[in-house]
C-alpha cells in the first residue's frame, strides 16, 4: 500500500489594521502566490489583538501539507514572540509557513527553519525582558508608595467606618448597601483586620 503525501493546500492571510485601509493589494500579491480567494482569510484589526477571528479560524481549519503565506509577516504579528507563538501554531499542525516579502520566513526550507528556532530564542529574550520590565516598574512603584492594582472601592475613611459599624454588629447587606459596593468588599475587610 503506498502512503499518499498530505495534499498542499496554499492558504493565504491578509489583515490591515484600519477600516480606511484596502486589502486590495495583499489579496493581488497572495492570489499571485497561488491563493485562490475561497482560501484567503482577511481581516480588518489589529495586530496586536490576540482575538483576531479570521486568524484563529485559519489556524483551527489547518492540516498536514497546507501552506500559509502572507504579504509580509508584520500582516501576521506584532511582535517577535507572537510571531514565533502562530508560527509554531502552523508548524505544530504539520503546515508550513512562508512570507512574500521575507524570503527567510519559510519553513518550508532549511534556512527558514533555522530562522524560526532563532526566532524562538528572540521570543524567550523578549519575554524575560518584559517580565524583568514589569517586576522593575511594580518595585519602583512600591517605593514610591504607589499602590498596585485596582484602586479600592472603598476610601480609606469609609473603610474605617464600615470596620467600626461591622464590630457594632451591622451585616454585611447593610454596610454594602450603605456603601454602594457588594457585600464580598465589605467582607474583605473584615479579612484584612485579621491578617494584620
Amino acid at each position: 500500500m503506498t502512503e499518499t503525501k498530505p495534499q498542499k493546500r496554499p492558504l493565504g492571510y491578509a489583515r490591515v489594521s484600519t477600516y480606511g485601509q484596502t486589502l486590495d493589494a495583499q489579496l493581488d500579491q497572495l492570489r499571485a502566490a497561488g491563493c485562490s480567494s475561497r482560501n484567503i482569510y482577511r481581516e480588518k484589526v489589529t495586530g496586536t489583538r490576540a482575538d483576531r477571528r479570521e486568524l484563529l479560524k485559519m489556524l483551527k481549519a489547518l492540516g498536514p501539507g497546507d501552506v500559509v503565506t502572507v504579504t509580509r509577516i508584520d500582516r501576521l504579528a506584532r511582535s517577535t514572540f507572537d510571531l514565533f507563538a502562530i508560527v509554531k501554531q502552523i508548524v505544530d499542525a504539520g503546515a508550513q509557513f512562508r512570507s512574500l516579502a521575507e524570503p527567510w520566513a519559510d519553513t518550508g526550507t532549511s534556512t527558514g527553519r533555522l530562522m524560526i528556532a532563532v526566532l524562538g530564542g528572540l521570543a524567550d529574550v523578549e519575554r524575560d525582558l518584559i517580565r524583568t520590565r514589569t517586576a522593575e516598574g511594580r518595585s519602583r512603584a512600591k517605593a514610591r508608595g504607589q499602590h498596585m492594582g485596582r484602586p479600592p472601592k472603598l476610601t480609606p475613611q469609609q473603610q474605617k467606618e464600615a470596620r467600626r459599624r461591622r464590630a457594632e454588629g451591622a451585616t454585611l447587606k447593610e454596610l454594602a448597601e450603605a456603601c454602594n459596593v457588594g457585600r464580598a468588599t465589605i467582607s474583605r475587610l473584615g479579612q484584612e483586620n485579621r491578617q494584620v
